[in-house]
């Protein structure tokens, strides 16, 4: 292990300060998600992930790759880049300023080192992860790919399109990671187009399920490890985290409110309070 437990969840409480001081100074953006997958994030980038040491090159081969499905929560993807030492920490303070790199929604055409994709419209990282974990295999490179989406945007069919296919040609260096929140930006995921029993429906079209809590770093680290452990075995595999929404600040937990609101400054320095500084703030 590269870093202890409690060194990550200090990571991750930086990252989960860095997000709150993004959005309220662009008075924009989507904390809730963000705040639910700070832990997750953390863990891949400094503990799980195997990473070339020259992190601002665009070279791929022979490392793990990460792409962002859900890229309206790029607070946190931005900051745990920063924070991995992918672009100066400092920039995080340009978060959605006009002409920056680090813009609303991930986009390649910044140069931004660590995006390899534009996320912006919802239910596409997918299909984008198994076309790069088809192009490792071909290329006998044993590294794995990994993907983030929400649980609000596998009501999107071109996600069962892409699930289908990966199951079909045993895309087994691909691991798939679900944000379980059950919230979306118009309410509970139920409400808006249930999901039914999501683990049994991967299971139908063929792919290794495991499920965890993404809010627990021990947690997240070790179901990933297990996960690894399942590829190779003609499945892709995918991880149902299930978070909490706003994590690490209380009054935006349990509610689907902060997915795109900022805070007001009152409301930005209460949050602030209960968000140590553990790295230094940009």
């Amino acid at each position: 292990m590269k870093n202890t437990i409690e060194q990550l969840q200090n990571i991750a409480a930086q990252v989960r300060r860095d997000i709150i001081r993004m959005v309220h100074n662009a008075k924009s953006g989507h904390p809730g998600g963000s705040l639910g997958c700070a832990d997750i994030l953390t863990a891949l980038y400094f503990e799980v992930m195997n990473l070339d040491s020259e992190l601002q090159t665009d070279n791929t081969i022979k490392q793990d790759m990460f792409f962002l499905s859900n890229g309206h929560i790029s607070p946190v993807f931005y900051s745990v880049l920063s924070r991995r030492g992918y672009f100066p920490i400092e920039e995080l303070a340009t978060f959605r300023k006009l002409g920056t790199r680090l813009q609303g929604h991930p986009t390649p055409a910044h140069h931004l080192p660590g995006i390899k994709v534009a996320s912006g419209s919802l239910g596409q990282g997918l299909s984008v992860a198994i076309g790069a974990a088809l192009a490792k295999k071909s290329n006998h490179d044993t590294n794995t790919v990994f993907v983030l989406t929400g649980d609000g945007e596998l009501q999107e069919g071109q996600n069962w399109e892409a699930i289908m296919f990966a199951a079909s040609h045993k895309v087994d260096n691909l691991i798939a990671i679900v944000d379980y929140n059950k919230k979306q930006i118009d309410g509970p995921t139920d409400a808006v187009c249930s999901l039914g029993d999501l683990p049994a429906k991967f299971q139908a079209f063929g792919w290794d399920v495991l499920t965890a809590n993404g809010n627990q770093m021990d947690t997240i680290i070790d179901t990933i490890n297990k996960s690894k452990s399942n590829l190779g075995n003609q499945k892709p595999v995918v991880i149902l985290f299930s978070t909490e929404m706003g994590m690490g600040v209380d009054f935006m937990m349990g509610t689907h409110k902060w997915h795109g609101t900022p805070p007001n400054d009152e409301q930005a320095k209460t949050a602030l309070t209960q968000l140590p500084v553990t790295l230094g703030d940009f």
